[in-house]
């Protein structure tokens, strides 16, 4: 078996990931520098491939990506035939949920609003603040990282809901969990909303100006899932006219933001860009290693795969 690493792991992580199939020959490139040929010899290739140099890929089993969406990869005759695709689901979860639990905070805090204040050299005092203590916080999507952001709430105080497509037993942080269709009764008593959603064409555009109108005057609204779930005019608007109190937002549309988008200067808005998710959290190419050292020895077995997208 040949397998191709185009992600920057360490030496630790690099053992990680060849202990799964300690027989294989393996090869480390960049997505920049990695040839046609090099493609064309792996079996799996672990790392987010260019979707157009996949054509190359004639020997592949395995696509492993490193990011838990899979949007660009899964439509037909993007990948060679009889080739699987696995995501990253598990990885992200420490990483992006501590990462939106700050830019929560620093809002609820008026943070942001103080390093303003540095920066101009004014000693402002900005007036009260708001607490995770008692809150009510409801997480759509009860995945990996939606069940992180529950815990990291729950420790702090807070009840915490969840929205997913199936009733069941309710994970750990979580109060309860409930269906889609209960989400406009539900809004209106949460003073924070957090979106972990992946892209679909059932969630896109689902936070517009109705799903605002439906939150608590207030409330606070979280985006790190996909840009596309938010009408960007739309929570401009609610930004602007106070009804919202504040919007912690790693994910936007377009992406990148551009520089003269109203977004920006839209008040209570804290936009991060995109960076939740990548690889600035060690961990992060931790957790990937092992999920990719599991698929790796589960397609040398002829298993099925751990995180496998449906084609």
């Amino acid at each position: 078996m040949n397998v191709l690493s185009l992600l920057p792991f360490d030496d630790t992580q690099r053992a990680a990931l060849m202990a799964g199939a300690p027989a294989a020959t393996f090869v480390h490139a960049s997505r920049t520098d990695v040839t046609d040929d090099q493609i064309a010899r792996a079996d799996v290739i672990v790392g987010n491939l260019a979707p157009s140099r996949l054509a190359a890929a004639t020997n592949l089993k395995l696509l492993q990506l490193n990011s838990a969406g899979y949007d660009k990869y899964s439509g037909p005759g993007i990948l060679p035939a009889g080739a699987q695709l696995a995501s990253a689901v598990g990885a992200y979860g420490q990483a992006v949920s501590e990462h939106m639990l700050t830019m929560l905070l620093c809002l609820m805090k008026r943070l942001h609003t103080y390093r303003d204040d540095q920066r101009a050299h004014e000693w402002t005092d900005r007036g009260q603040v708001t607490t995770l203590a008692g809150a009510r916080v409801l997480v759509l999507g009860c995945g990996d990282i939606g069940n992180h952001f529950a815990r990291l709430c729950r420790a702090m105080g807070a009840e915490v809901h969840g929205v997913r497509r199936g009733l069941g037993a309710a994970p750990e942080g979580f109060t309860a969990v409930h269906t889609m269709d209960e989400l406009d009764a539900l809004l209106p008593e949460q003073d924070v909303v957090a979106s972990f959603l992946p892209s679909s064409p059932s969630t896109k555009g689902l936070a517009d100006a109705a799903f605002f109108a439906k939150m608590r005057a207030g409330a606070y609204f979280v985006n790190g899932g996909r840009g596309d779930l938010v009408i960007q005019e739309d929570i401009i608007a609610a930004l602007e006219s106070g009804h919202l109190a504040g919007a912690a937002l790693d994910v936007t549309t377009p992406e990148p933001l551009p520089a003269d988008h109203p977004l920006w200067d839209a008040p209570g808005a804290f936009v991060t860009p995109h960076v939740s998710g990548q690889f600035h959290l060690p961990v992060v190419l931790d957790n990937i290693a092992a999920i990719a050292a599991e698929n790796i020895a589960h397609v040398a077995a002829g298993e099925p795969v751990r995180n496998a997208v449906a084609l």
